[in-house]
């Protein structure tokens, strides 16, 4: 409040002395404060007495009957890491940050560092974090002393019809205001304290959110980038089928000739080959595709990767299964975000349950004031107020009780989800340590199978450079081999993938208090003239 409130009129002011010499009456300025609750008129000019008086009125008032609570249900348990399984005293076996530098390939490093440069969806991760932190320094400036200054000039015409009489009915005059005032929320029960924490744990909220972005980016780049590697390692064995296809169809077509075979063994050569230039045509509009997906996670044209053809031999993957620990939970942003709103949710309760308290404010103000302007900045034109307004609810009709059990219901609602995360964190963690077992001991025993064919089309070879077998006996070993080179090729991109996944669900290499995004490698996207060259050799290493 400040002198700006004061009464503006010229009458107001003269109308108390309207015919000279008779006394003219104490002009009174009062404030008023209105809430919802207690309303409270307290004069311009506050002597100590009247504000002890003032003061212990409002306490009595307090301690006498307002509003109430009541009974308030407790908030749903959280969820711990020891609950699901995982032991306090292990820890987690860490991660790099730049955890997809691992599979050795400058490609995909480079790769992912344009995706985390470009990307629109962190872009729009970090204008979130921005507006939360500036939501937070807005609450934040709420505590603060609130110091203005105003200023206003006014010019009137009083009517000669109306209220006012003469002199002043059908005569014009100024009006001038100039205050500095100054107000300030004393918040005794804490009230913007528990808004100011609320929003800055939504600032953290937004900021492991940013987190949880950039891994998802970097992750989705590093596997599809493997879903890639494995098309082209595809193709290559499939181009080898078409080959030996073809020499079959030729042996065979000599058999037909010299009677050896029938017109069965020549149709069932013949439609064996556009069978496999379809599986060929299917696996070039894949890797089309998958070069698109590429382009489009890394901002880039859709025509910036058309011949990027990596194999799955330049990719290493080193599998080996996680230790999980209870700090499991510590080191995923997501789970960091749910907390945080967990935090959030609390405080919003808190912050709730002090409308139910006293709100007392103080302001004060000092300007000047002149119904002639020529007047304004004399002495005699100087008001300045000072006092104190509180606000007590004693009956709402049960609306701060209803939204009290609002806020407890959305904090329910935020534990709820972070118990869920937790859940998913754990399962995430321990499935893809499953899989990772799993893929290298098939892994295993499928590099068996291909060395067991691969010995027996050896053999084949070698008896028929000795004649003592046909050339058919040696394709339809090679037949064999390429089969399980197949499986190889899909249970090695498993394994690369399931390694992916792994990195993502043991955190990613990310604590708290760190970079919003991960740290990536400063290099250009991968050009033609650095794409890999098919891989011809179907043995394994």
């Amino acid at each position: 409040m400040n002198c700006a409130n004061q009464q503006q009129e010229c009458p107001r002011r003269a109308s108390a002395a309207p015919k000279t010499g008779e006394p003219q009456p104490e002009r009174r300025a009062t404030r008023r404060r209105t809430h919802r609750g207690l309303e409270l008129d307290l004069p311009r000019v506050l002597s100590a007495s009247t504000l002890a008086l003032a003061v212990a009125s409002a306490a009595v008032l307090m301690l006498a009957g307002c509003a109430s609570p009541g009974h308030q249900s407790d908030p749903v348990a959280q969820r711990s890491a020891e609950s699901l399984g995982l032991a306090a005293g292990q820890q987690t076996t860490a991660v790099d940050a730049q955890w997809w530098h691992q599979f050795g390939d400058t490609q995909l490093d480079a790769l992912v560092a344009k995706a985390l440069e470009g990307s629109p969806n962190l872009g729009a991760a970090q204008a979130r974090v921005t507006r939360a932190q500036a939501v937070a320094e807005s609450v934040h400036g709420g505590e603060l002393p609130q110091v203005g200054l105003t200023g206003s000039v006014s010019r009137e015409l009083l009517s000669k019809n109306g209220i006012f009489p003469p002199p002043y009915a059908g005569t014009i005059f100024d009006q001038s205001d100039l205050t500095f005032g100054l107000t300030w929320d004393a918040d005794v029960f804490g009230r913007q304290k528990h808004d100011l924490e609320a929003a800055l744990g939504t600032t953290r909220a937004a900021k492991a959110d940013a987190d949880v972005a950039a891994q998802q980016i970097a992750s989705q780049v590093v596997r599809t980038y493997f879903s890639l590697a494995r098309l082209e390692s595809q193709r290559v064995v499939v181009q080898r089928t078409y080959d030996q296809r073809k020499q079959m169809l030729s042996l065979i077509n000599q058999r037909v000739g010299a009677g050896l075979d029938t017109v069965v063994e020549q149709k069932q050569g013949e439609g064996a080959l556009p069978d496999t230039l379809a599986q060929i045509e299917s696996l070039d509009e894949q890797i089309e595709l998958t070069r698109h997906m590429l382009a489009a996670l890394t901002a880039q044209p859709m025509d910036a990767l058309a011949t990027l053809a990596p194999t799955l031999q330049q990719l290493h993957a080193s599998v080996q299964p996680p230790v999980l620990g209870a700090d499991l939970i510590a080191r995923r942003p997501d789970v960091a975000a749910a907390i945080a709103r967990v935090e959030v949710a609390n405080q919003q309760v808190a912050s709730q349950r002090t409308k139910f308290y006293p709100d007392i404010n103080f302001s004060a103000g000092f300007g000047l004031d002149a119904i002639h302007l020529d007047k304004l900045l004399e002495l005699p034109s100087k008001a300045w107020n000072f006092g104190p307004a509180l606000h007590l609810p004693i009956f709402e009709g049960g609306q701060l009780r209803a939204q009290l059990k609002g806020k407890g219901a959305d904090r329910d609602a935020a534990i709820q989800a972070y118990n869920q995360q937790v859940i998913d964190a754990v399962r995430e963690a321990a499935d893809a340590a499953t899989s990772a077992a799993s893929i290298g001991r098939q892994l295993s025993l499928q590099r068996q199978a291909l060395e067991a064919s691969t010995a027996s089309y050896d053999f084949s070879q070698n008896r028929y450079g000795q004649g003592l077998g046909n050339a058919l006996i040696v394709l339809n070993a090679e037949t064999q081999m390429l089969s399980e080179r197949r499986l190889e090729v899909d249970l090695e991109y498993r394994a690369l993938d399931v390694q992916a996944q792994l990195m993502k669900a043991l955190g990613g290499g990310w604590t708290a208090g760190t970079a919003t995004t991960p740290p990536a490698v400063a290099a250009s996207a991968p050009s033609a003239s650095t794409a890999t060259a098919k891989n011809d050799n179907l043995t394994p290493a």
